[in-house]
């Protein structure tokens, strides 16, 4: 008997910070703000942990194109307006020079309870995200996927760095960003685990013992999703630019089928230790695209360039299936032009050079960012 093809579906999650569009820095949400924005996207965006922030999901979409609309969508909504209140949205996963001591959380029940809880700890949280969501059932599927997908989560993570400033200074990491989210609990690479019973009998642990309220509560950087019959990928940086999101969405997607595509076959992607895994995660954390990552089969660091080649062809086939063979391909274009990290090292280094301090400079970054968020709308 053939084994039924999963829906694949596509959903993409992303945080924003809000930026005064005269300083520059850092400005909170007015109530406003959030209301137009709700009644216009009805239960599509929502407040995050600092008040700074803003935060906006897809429906569940068909096929990457469709993602498209949606997030374009989406992003024009938060963007205009924000200008009605002389803000405008950056989608970096850190602010270049705002400082976090300066932020205040969200008045909420859910983040005044992860305010106690996680202490110092999530007041640093000065960061954002990009989470893809693709629809597989059964649930064990989800965990076998999950197992093997794990690989490619540093590939993915090198491809989208967008970190690489904190509080006004160059952190030398493309993702820094990561380095403040795995102070919290619960975070990190998934552990290997052999059955979606398995992941529930552990979460369940936690549950009873009051530690945590349910699954939500797990960071993993790849989850099965507390609310969706999906496999939820959490290690990417957010993107200024809309295209390169979606190229992120579409590899992850393409990944996942691909995966899938070799199970049919009793074939399956070989299980590293997460030692090694967490090499690479490193790796890509501090240099994005700019060095290679390990290929364990070949035992040698391959360029990213190289390592892009080979997932492109290993996918195609997943990703003409899918409809989106032209944003896996767009891939290529991440690695030759660089990701945001070296658009805002570069835009930094070009003010500098033209006469600015360097708080001037760091301003032009933030502009560079705000530029890019419009660019696609």
């Amino acid at each position: 008997m053939a084994i039924a093809e999963p829906a694949f579906t596509i959903g993409i999650e992303e945080e924003y910070l809000l930026v005064d569009r005269d300083s520059l820095e850092l400005a909170e949400a007015p109530p406003g703000l959030m209301e137009a924005c709700e009644v216009e996207l009805e239960g599509q965006v929502a407040p995050e942990f600092l008040r700074c922030q803003i935060e906006i999901g897809t429906k569940p979409c068909a096929t990457v194109a469709e993602a498209r609309e949606d997030l374009r969508r989406l992003r024009a909504c938060v963007a205009r307006n924000a200008a009605g209140f002389n803000l405008a949205p950056i989608a970096a996963s850190c602010h270049p020079f705002s400082d976090w001591r300066e932020q205040s959380h969200t008045d909420k029940d859910r983040y005044n309870a992860l305010h106690d809880d996680l202490a110092g700890v999530v007041q640093r949280l000065l960061i954002c995200g990009m989470h893809v969501h693709v629809g597989i059932d059964p649930p064990d599927r989800r965990i076998d996927l999950m197992n093997q997908l794990s690989y490619f989560l540093p590939h993915l993570l090198a491809l989208s760095t967008s970190s690489p400033f904190w509080q006004g200074r160059d952190t030398g990491l493309d993702s820094y960003r990561l380095t403040v989210f795995d102070n919290l609990p619960r975070t990190g690479l998934p552990p290997r685990m052999e059955s979606f019973g398995e992941f529930e009998r552990s979460v369940r642990v936690l549950t009873d013992l009051d530690v945590i309220e349910d699954a939500s509560k797990i960071w993993w950087d790849l989850r099965p999703s507390s609310r969706f019959p999906t496999i939820e990928s959490r290690i990417c940086d957010v993107q200024p630019r809309l295209e390169h999101a979606l190229t992120l969405a579409a590899l992850t997607q393409a990944i996942t089928r691909m995966l899938w595509r070799l199970a049919t076959r009793n074939q399956r992607w070989r299980i590293y230790d997460g030692f090694l895994l967490a090499e690479n995660r490193w790796r890509a954390q501090r240099y994005g695209i700019r060095e290679g990552l390990i290929d364990f089969g070949r035992g040698e660091v391959v360029p990213i360039a190289d390592l892009m080649e080979e997932i492109i062809e290993l996918v195609a086939e997943d990703a003409q299936c899918l409809g989106a063979l032209a944003e896996v391909e767009a891939a290529r274009d991440i690695v030759a032009g660089g990701t945001s990290a070296t658009r805002q090292r570069r835009v930094m280094v070009e003010a500098l050079e033209a006469g600015d301090d360097r708080p001037r400079a760091l301003q032009a970054v933030v502009r560079h960012l705000i530029e890019e968020f419009n660019a696609d709308l």
